[in-house]
């Protein structure tokens, strides 16, 4: 396991780059980290329509910098891709529709897969 993947998978959160450093809840699913936003969700402006963000994960143990990288940023279809956006509804906490969840999402949010390029020395 890459250290990318073992950040992802053992923290729940990551930076995003974005018009500001913003924090973002995610889950890691098929080699990606696949994040949520908008329609009540996380905002992170600007992140569906960059083509690349730089992200860095934090360590679980002491809430450093683990690592930075570079990443592709896919809007994922979510029709086309159940089991994804099922590990983000699972882990999405204390959501206040949590029945109609991936309902709410299909409406108004958007699904993002961030594919990771390598990573860059710390």
């Amino acid at each position: 396991m890459g250290v990318i993947e073992e950040g992802a998978k053992k923290s729940s959160v990551l930076w995003l780059s974005l018009d500001r450093p913003r924090l973002a809840w995610h889950t890691w699913h098929d080699d990606a980290i696949y994040l949520v936003t908008g329609g009540g969700e996380q905002s992170l402006p600007g992140l569906a329509e960059a083509g690349e963000v730089r992200v860095t994960l934090r360590s679980k143990d002491n809430g450093g910098r683990l690592v930075a990288f570079d990443a592709l940023v896919e809007v994922v279809d979510q029709a086309e891709a159940p089991g994804a956006v099922a590990a983000l509804a699972k882990e999405r906490l204390n959501a206040p529709d949590a029945g109609r969840l991936v309902e709410r999402w299909a409406a108004g949010s958007r699904v993002i897969r961030l594919v990771p390029r390598e990573p860059v020395p710390s």
